[in-house]
C-alpha cells in the first residue's frame, strides 16, 4: 500500500477513540504473521542450497551416459560396415551368375525363334509355290509375329537374309494371288468348281499382306469389270445421249449376275460399293464428251430424260450404299408455298420467316468431294451429283423452256381472268394469282428432283422475271386518267374514272398484290432450303416483293383518285349554287346529299374487299385529298352573302359528319381514331375560312389573322371578293392588313407537292366567330400536300394549275377571279 492507502485503511479500521482499543490485538495478530513468514522464508532458503548440489551431481552423471552411448554407437557403425564388406565379397560371384543366366535364356529364345521363323519361313515357301493359300495365310500371320520379335537385329546378315527372302515370298504370293484372280470373270469358274473356294482362300492371304496389296486387287478387279463397258459404250451406236438409261441398266445387270461369284470376297473389301465409284466416274467422263461435242443444242426431253435416269440412278446407290442423302423433306417445303395466309398478319409471317431462317441455320452442309475414305459406305462419300453434275452446264435450254412455258402460262392466265370474285370468298385473291403460283410449285418441284445447284438457282430467276411481269399485268389493269389533246381541252386530263366495278377489280388487284408478296417470300424461302448451301446467298426476292409493294399503294392510290373523280360534278355543283341571293338558311345542299351519296355506295364494299391496314392507309389519303379540296374549292365560289356562308358553314359541318362516318360505313373503326382527328382539323380550315367571310368588314382582317394565321394577302384580297367588297374599299382593307401583317412568302392554300407527311394531333377549333381553328405552318403545308402520287392533276393542286393557265387567256371561266 501507499501511504495515503495505509491511511485510509487505518482509519477504516478504527474509526471511533471507542475502537483503539482493538490497537494491541491487532499488533500481536501482525508479529505473529511476520514470524510465520521469516520461518518460510529461511526454511525455502535452506532447501536451495541442499538442492543445488544435488543437482550438479545429476549433471554429471548425465554427461557419463552420454558418453558412453556416442562410443557404442561408433562401435556398430564399425560393425556395420565390415559387414557389409564381407556381404559384397559373397554376393559379388553370385551377380555375375545370374547376369549370366539372362543372357543365356535371352539367347535361347532367340535361338528358338530363329529356328521357329528359319522353319516358317520354309514352310510359307513351298506353300507359296504350291498355291496353298488357307494354309499360307495362317502361315504369314506367324511369320510377321515372329519377324517383330527381330526388330532390334535387323543389321545381322542372317536376320536380313531372312527378311529379305520373306519379302520375295510375299511377292511370290502376290503375284500369284493376282494370276490367278486374272481369271475371275472369264468363265473359268464355272468349268472349275473349286476356283471360287480357291480364290476365297487367296483374299485371306490378300488380307494378311500389307493393306496397299488389297487396294491395288480391288482396283485392278473393278478396272478389269469395266474395260467391257467403256469399250461397248465408247462405240458411236451406244455413245449417245438417248442411250444413258442403258449404262445404268448395264452396271445394274452386271451386279446381279455376278452377286454370288462376288461373295468370295470379304464384306469388308465392299467390292459392289467400290465398283459402283469407278463406274461413275468413268460414266461422267463419257457423258461429259458426249455433251461437249454435241454440235446443236441438245433436245431438251432427251437431255431431260438422261438427267432423271441418271438422278434415280444416284438415288438407288445412295439408298443401297448410305451416306450422303439428301433430305426427304423437300416435297414438304414445296407443298408449304402459297397455303392459306390470309389470316395473319405481316409482322406475325415475319417472325414465321425469322425462326425458320435461323434454325436453318445452324444446318451442316453436304461436301461433295471425291477425294475422301471411298473404301468404306457411308463414310461420306456423296452419290448424288457424282454423275449428274455434268448435265449443269448444259441445262440452259431447260430454263429457256422454262421461262417460254411460264410465261405462255400467265398470258393465258390473265387472258382468262373474270377479274371477280364470287361473294362470300375467304381472301378475295384473284384466281389468276393463285394458278400461277401452283404452277410456279409444279416447276419447281420438276426442277428439284433433277438439278438443286446452279440451274434451280437459274430458274429462281426466272420466277423473279414471271411475277414482274405479272405485277405489271396487274398494274396494267389498273384504270388510267384520260390522256391526249381532247383530254387536255375539257379539264379531263389525268383523271381516273372508276366505275363500281372498277373499285372492285381494284380491291382484288390489292389482295392480290399482298398474297403475291407473302407468297413470294415463302417461295424463296423454299427454295433457300432446298438449294445447294453455297448458293442460298443468292435467293433473294425483294425486288418482287417491292414491285408488289409498289403495286399495292398504286391501286389504292388509284381507288382515292377515281372517288375524287366522282367528287369534281359535286364540286362543280357547289361553285354554281347562287350563294350571293340566298335569301334563308335550309337544309343541307345538294352537292352535300350527292357527296353522302358517292361514299355511301363506295365505301362499304371497300371496306368489306380490303384489309384493315389497306382500308386505313386509304382513308388517310382519301381525307388528306378531301379537306385541302373543300377548303380551296370555296374561293372558287363567285361571291357569298352572309346567308350564303351561313348556309355554306352548314354544309361543311354535314360534309364533315359523312366524313367522320366513312369507318363506320367500310364496317372498320378499329383505327378510326386518327382518321377522325385529322378529318375534324382540315374540315375546321373550311368553318374557319366562311366565319372569316361571316365577320363585319371593320373587323374581318383581324378575324383573318385569329382564325387563318397562315393566309396571304392574296388569299385575303380574294375572300374580300366573296364578301362583295368593291375595289376601292379592298384596297383600304387590304393596305390597313399588310401594315399590321408581317411578310408571308408561302401561301397557305396553294402548298407544293411534298411526301405524304405522317399525322399530327389535332388542336381544338374554337366555337365563336372571334377565335377558329388555329395550326402550324408545316402542318398546313404538309397536310394540303398529302394527296399521294400522281396528285398534280387532281385535287387542290390541279386548281391551282387551271387557274395558273388561266392567267395567261384572254376569256375563260377562270379568267373572272382575275378581272374582278
Amino acid at each position: 500500500m501507499d501511504k495515503s492507502s495505509a491511511l485510509e485503511y487505518i482509519n477504516q479500521m478504527f474509526p471511533t477513540e471507542a475502537s483503539l482499543s482493538g490497537v494491541e490485538p491487532l499488533m500481536q495478530k501482525i508479529h505473529s504473521e511476520i514470524r510465520r513468514v521469516d520461518a518460510g522464508i529461511l526454511a525455502a532458503v535452506r532447501q536451495q542450497s541442499n538442492s543445488r548440489t544435488k543437482a550438479k551431481e545429476d549433471l554429471a552423471a548425465a554427461t557419463h551416459a552420454v558418453e558412453e552411448l556416442m562410443y557404442k554407437i561408433r562401435e556398430i557403425k564399425s560393425k556395420a560396415e565390415q559387414s557389409e564388406t564381407m556381404v559384397q565379397e559373397i554376393c559379388r560371384d553370385i551377380k555375375k551368375l545370374d547376369f549370366a543366366k539372362k543372357h543365356i535364356t535371352t539367347t535361347i529364345t532367340a535361338l528358338h525363334r530363329l529356328t521357329m521363323l528359319v522353319s516358317a519361313v520354309e514352310q510359307l515357301q513351298v506353300m507359296a509355290s504350291k498355291r496353298q493359300y488357307k494354309e499360307a495365310a495362317a502361315q504369314l500371320e506367324a511369320v510377321n509375329q515372329l519377324c517383330s520379335h527381330f526388330e532390334a537385329y535387323r543389321d545381322i546378315p542372317k536376320i536380313t537374309e531372312l527378311r529379305e527372302k520373306f519379302k520375295n515370298i510375299k511377292q511370290l504370293l502376290k503375284s500369284h494371288v493376282f494370276s490367278d484372280f486374272s481369271s475371275l470373270g472369264t468363265g473359268k469358274e464355272t468349268e472349275e468348281a473349286n476356283l471360287l473356294q480357291h480364290l476365297s482362300d487367296a483374299c485371306l492371304v490378300v488380307d494378311a499382306l500389307e493393306p496397299s496389296v488389297r487396294e491395288e486387287l480391288v482396283n485392278n478387279f473393278c478396272s478389269r469389270e469395266l474395260t467391257s463397258y467403256e469399250q461397248i459404250f465408247e462405240g458411236a451406236e451406244l455413245a449417245k445421249l438417248d442411250k444413258t438409261e442403258r449404262r445404268y441398266a448395264w452396271i445394274k445387270r452386271r451386279i446381279r449376275t455376278n452377286e454370288d461369284t462376288w461373295k468370295i470376297f470379304p464384306p469388308s473389301w465392299h467390292v459392289p460399293y467400290r465398283l459402283c465409284i469407278q463406274f461413275c466416274k468413268k460414266t461422267r467422263k463419257q457423258l461429259e464428251v458426249i455433251l461437249d461435242y454435241l454440235k446443236e443444242k441438245p433436245d431438251v426431253g432427251t437431255l431431260l430424260m438422261a438427267l432423271q435416269r441418271t438422278r434415280e440412278f444416284e438415288d438407288e446407290l445412295a439408298e443401297k450404299f448410305g451416306g450422303g442423302t439428301r433430305s426427304r423433306e423437300i416435297g414438304n417445303e414445296i407443298e408449304e408455298i402459297g397455303k392459306e395466309n390470309n389470316g395473319q398478319n405481316v409482322s406475325d409471317i415475319r417472325k414465321k420467316y425469322e425462326k425458320k431462317f435461323a434454325a436453318n441455320q445452324g444446318s451442316v452442309p453436304e461436301e461433295k468431294d471425291g477425294n475422301k475414305d471411298l473404301s468404306v459406305p457411308g463414310a461420306g462419300f456423296n452419290f448424288h451429283g457424282i454423275i449428274s453434275s455434268c448435265f449443269e452446264p448444259h441445262l440452259i435450254v431447260y430454263i429457256e423452256l422454262e421461262q417460254k412455258t411460264l410465261m405462255e402460262n400467265l398470258e393465258k392466265l390473265v387472258q382468262e381472268e373474270t377479274w371477280d370474285i364470287e361473294e362470300g370468298g375467304q381472301n378475295n385473291v384473284l384466281t389468276s394469282s393463285m394458278q400461277l403460283f401452283l404452277i410456279i410449285k409444279r416447276s419447281l418441284k420438276r426442277c428439284s428432283n433433277l438439278t438443286k445447284n446452279q440451274t434451280l438457282l437459274n430458274l429462281f430467276k426466272v420466277f423473279e422475271r414471271v411475277l414482274k411481269a405479272y405485277a405489271a399485268k396487274l398494274k396494267a389493269r389498273l384504270p388510267k386518267g384520260g390522256m391526249g389533246i381532247v383530254a387536255a381541252a375539257t379539264g379531263m386530263d389525268g383523271q381516273i374514272k372508276t366505275s363500281d366495278r372498277d373499285e372492285r377489280v381494284i380491291c382484288f388487284i390489292v389482295n392480290s398484290a399482298e398474297y403475291c408478296q407473302i407468297t413470294s417470300g415463302e417461295l424463296a424461302e423454299s427454295v433457300s432450303k432446298i438449294i445447294d448451301h453455297q448458293l442460298a446467298t443468292g435467293v433473294d426476292i425483294s425486288a418482287v416483293e417491292e414491285e408488289f409493294s409498289g403495286l399495292i399503294t398504286e391501286a389504292l392510290m388509284t381507288l382515292v383518285h377515281g372517288l375524287e373523280t366522282k367528287f369534281d360534278a359535286e364540286m362543280a355543283a357547289m361553285t354554281r349554287v347562287p350563294w350571293a341571293t340566298l335569301e334563308s338558311v335550309g337544309d343541307q345542299s345538294e352537292y352535300v346529299n350527292g357527296i353522302n351519296m358517292i361514299l355511301s355506295s363506295s365505301i362499304p364494299a371497300l371496306g368489306r374487299l380490303l384489309s384493315p391496314i389497306h382500308f386505313q392507309y386509304f382513308l388517310d389519303k382519301l381525307a388528306s385529298s378531301l379537306g385541302p379540296r373543300f377548303f380551296a374549292n370555296i374561293f372558287k365560289c363567285k361571291q357569298i352573302s352572309e346567308t350564303g356562308a351561313q348556309q355554306m358553314l352548314l354544309d361543311t359541318q354535314a360534309v364533315k359528319t359523312i366524313l367522320l362516318e366513312v369507318p363506320s360505313l367500310g364496317r372498320q373503326t378499329s383505327s378510326a381514331a386518327s382518321y377522325s382527328k385529322f378529318v375534324s382539323r382540315e374540315m375546321s380550315k373550311a368553318e374557319a375560312l366562311l366565319k372569316v367571310i361571316l365577320s363585319p368588314v371593320d373587323s374581318v382582317a383581324d378575324t383573318y389573322r385569329a382564325l387563318l394565321p397562315e393566309g396571304t394577302p392574296m388569299e385575303f384580297q380574294r375572300i374580300l371578293e366573296l364578301k362583295g367588297l368593291k375595289k376601292a374599299d379592298q384596297q383600304t382593307i387590304l393596305d390597313d392588313f399588310n401594315k399590321h401583317s408581317p411578310a408571308i412568302t408561302q401561301p397557305s392554300i396553294a402548298p407544293s407537292v411534298a411526301p405524304a407527311a405522317p399525322l399530327v394531333p389535332a388542336t381544338p377549333a374554337i366555337a365563336n366567330s372571334t377565335a377558329g381553328f388555329i395550326a402550324s405552318r408545316e402542318d398546313v403545308l404538309t397536310r394540303a400536300a398529302a394527296l399521294g402520287r400522281g396528285a398534280a392533276t387532281t385535287g387542290f393542286k390541279r386548281f391551282l394549275a387551271l387557274t395558273e393557265a388561266a392567267k395567261d387567256r384572254k376569256d375563260g371561266p377562270f379568267r373572272k377571279l382575275f378581272n374582278a
